[in-house]
């Protein structure tokens, strides 16, 4: 799950979250990423090579969404564009571990340029996440 030869550079995102112990669950059992440094108010995470980072916070951010493709998608978001392959081994790990979806897995725009598999779920502190699969990478900016 690293990358650090990539040719692309690497971000650094920080979220808040209401319960270490739930944000180890959920990242590191449920989503598989390994754990790094941490203290009593954060963690970092290893996000495909991405250096993510867990923040205590008390306070939940408020829900909005704008409509996509039908579905009522959670802003803000975030998370990573994978290969099919991957895409569909998450969405099996993520059904098996019982995790609730905001949006199920399904294709986005199929058979339209920027095709796309996507699936939207929520961390344990109200954080959303999105996971996509391009069916043709070189369609991800696509107009």
């Amino acid at each position: 799950m690293t990358a650090p030869d990539s040719p692309i550079p690497r971000f650094h995102l920080a979220v808040p979250v209401d319960d270490l112990a739930a944000a180890r669950l959920f990242y590191g059992k449920v989503l598989g990423l390994d754990e790094g440094r941490s203290a009593d108010t954060w963690v970092d995470w290893n996000l495909h090579g991405h250096q993510f980072v867990t923040h205590l916070s008390p306070k939940r951010a408020p829900h909005i969404h704008n409509p996509v493709d039908g579905h009522e998608v959670p802003v803000p978001h975030f998370g990573l564009i994978l290969p099919v392959p991957e895409f569909r081994k998450l969405a099996d790990r993520l059904r098996t571990a019982g995790i609730d979806f905001v949006i199920e897995p399904y294709v986005r725009f199929e058979g339209e340029k920027g095709e796309q598999w996507t699936m939207f779920l929520l961390d344990p502190a109200g954080n959303a996440l999105e996971f996509k699969a391009f069916a043709d990478d070189s369609q991800i900016f696509a107009a």
